[in-house]
C-alpha cells in the first residue's frame, strides 16, 4: 500500500483535489474534517479555551481568532488535537489496508511532524496572491486575518523543498483535473 499525504497552505485548493480523487475512486482522509469534530469531542479544548464556547460547543471562528492571534495558544491546541489526528490517520491506514493507494489530506504535515507516516508526499502550490484573494472571498476574512492565517504555515517554498511531488493549481479546474491525472499516471503505471 502507498501512503500519500496531500499538503497544501490554507487556500491552496487541496479540498478539490481530495474531490478530484475520491471522485476516481480513491480513499481521501480529511484531517481538517477530523480536527474540527475533535474540537467538540475532546474536552480539554472546551476547558482550555472557554472564552471560545457557545452553547457547549466550541466556536471555531472564535477559536480561530485566538490561536492564529497567539502562537502559545495555537500550541496548545495542537498539543491537545494533533495526538489524536495521528491515531485517525493510522486507523485509517488499517482499516483501508487493502487498497493500492490511500491519500491523506494533511495541510500541516511538517508543522505536525507526522512526515513518518507517509511513503511519499504530493503539495498542492499555489501562488500566494491567488490564496489571499480565495480567503477574502471565500472565508470573508479582512487582508490582515488572512495573511495571519497564511503566515501560521510553514511557508508553501520550504514544502516545495520537502515533498515528492507538487502541483501548482493558479489556473481552472479542468487545468487542475489534468494535473491531478499526471500526477496519478505518475504514482500508478499500467
Amino acid at each position: 500500500m502507498l501512503k500519500i499525504a496531500l499538503t497544501g497552505n490554507i487556500a491552496s485548493g487541496k479540498s478539490t483535489v481530495q474531490n478530484i480523487l475520491e471522485k476516481k475512486g480513491y480513499k481521501v482522509l480529511d484531517t481538517d474534517k477530523i480536527a474540527h469534530v475533535l474540537l467538540d469531542e475532546i474536552d480539554d479544548v472546551k476547558i482550555e479555551f472557554p472564552e471560545c464556547v457557545e452553547n457547549g460547543k466550541i466556536s471555531r471562528e472564535k477559536l480561530g481568532r485566538v490561536v492564529f492571534s497567539n502562537k502559545e495558544q495555537k500550541e496548545k491546541l495542537e498539543k491537545i488535537i494533533h495526538p489524536e489526528i495521528r491515531n485517525r490517520i493510522n486507523m485509517f491506514f488499517i482499516e483501508n489496508s487493502g487498497e493500492k493507494v490511500l491519500f491523506v489530506g494533511i495541510p500541516l504535515l511538517y508543522e505536525t511532524g507526522m512526515t513518518d507516516l507517509f511513503d511519499k508526499s504530493l503539495l498542492i502550490y499555489t501562488d500566494d496572491v491567488i490564496r489571499e484573494k480565495r480567503l477574502i472571498l471565500r472565508n470573508k476574512y479582512s487582508r490582515h486575518h488572512a495573511r495571519l492565517r497564511m503566515n501560521a504555515q510553514i511557508s508553501q517554498d520550504e514544502k516545495r523543498r520537502l515533498c515528492d511531488y507538487v502541483i501548482f493549481n493558479n489556473g481552472t479546474i479542468s487545468e487542475l483535473e489534468i494535473a491531478v491525472n499526471k500526477f496519478l499516471s505518475q504514482i500508478t503505471p499500467e
